[in-house]
């Protein structure tokens, strides 16, 4: 039934720029054709060398903004700003969330900082720009990350709306209760991006597929979901012939050889997630020969932002 159907697939490796073992392993999933986009976290213990990778191996690559772990970039921040905590480091994914709802300053310079340390790390502008932790959809930074992407051109972002979320059992409830909080503060952006310009693929899958849940059938079984979920929408606006539907989906995946500590992290060491097992066990999914092939049969085209 979906045969007509063109899909233009972007598997983004998040967190490039965070240690050198991630990035040998995303490195790894590009040559293998299992990746084909990254998201550069600039202030990445190994953010360089990253950047140079790119460069060498041509790998498009875009923003991982980061006001979360860490520290920041601009430099006037780090003597005195509320977005640190009192050791000098970002407030931490849910510390970041209860430190906005008192009130919050200075991301505007310190998102902006991060574009600029990425132009200079690559050479360009980032095509396009996310958020670390999916703090861009959060009530407070929505429209301060729009405005930044506004007014630098960044044409593309990420909004995490993941169709089949609900019915993917095997997500433990306090994960996804974060989920459902993201989801819904996503819902909440989708006007705040579009008033600005900005734009984002038609489905966007990889809260159901991280870490140990990554296999090849929940990515199928995820894509086919989504697909069939996007196409049955009645809003589709009308095309001549059905050859002409494309239809994008990003992928988000956090492949890579696990983070031995005390290399690698944002300037606070490497989180638990960067030295699980998990990281390994995505990367050797995403490499399957039977995941590419399957991407063949289903008219299923990997490509960048750049090439939407």
């Amino acid at each position: 039934r979906n045969r007509m159907l063109q899909v233009k697939l972007i598997v983004t490796g998040d967190d490039f720029g965070y240690c050198p073992r991630r990035n040998q392993g995303i490195v790894d999933c590009f040559l293998a054709g299992a990746v084909s986009n990254v998201s550069l976290l600039v202030n990445g213990s190994a953010a360089a060398d990253a950047a140079k990778l790119a460069r060498r191996y041509n790998i498009p690559i875009g923003l991982h903004a980061n006001l979360s772990e860490g520290s920041p970039v601009c430099e006037v921040l780090k003597t005195n700003s509320s977005l640190l905590n009192q050791d000098g480091f970002f407030h931490g994914k849910m510390g970041f969330r209860t430190a906005l709802s008192k009130g919050l300053l200075n991301m505007s310079e310190e998102l902006k900082a991060q574009v600029e340390l990425f132009h200079e790390l690559t050479g360009h502008l980032p095509p396009h720009m996310d958020g670390h932790q999916h703090i861009h959809v959060l009530p407070e930074v929505r429209h301060v990350f729009a405005e930044v992407l506004e007014e630098y051109g960044i044409k593309y972002t990420r909004v995490p709306i993941e169709p089949g979320l609900h019915n993917c059992d095997w997500i433990p409830p306090s994960l996804m209760d974060f989920y459902l909080g993201v989801e819904e503060d996503s819902f909440n952006t989708v006007d705040v991006f579009t008033r600005h310009g900005i734009r984002w693929p038609d489905i966007y899958i990889g809260l159901s597929t991280m870490g140990k849940n990554m296999s090849i059938s929940n990515i199928w079984s995820a894509i086919d979901t989504a697909i069939v979920e996007f196409t049955s929408k009645a809003s589709l606006p009308a095309h001549p012939t059905p050859q002409s539907r494309t239809i994008t989906i990003e992928l988000m995946v956090h492949p890579g050889y696990p983070s031995v500590p005390p290399v690698g992290g944002c300037g606070d060491g490497p989180d638990d997630f960067s030295q699980s097992w998990e990281r390994l066990h995505e990367l050797q999914t995403l490499i399957k020969p039977e995941l590419q092939s399957h991407y063949k049969t289903r008219n299923i085209q990997l490509c960048s932002f750049k090439d939407l």
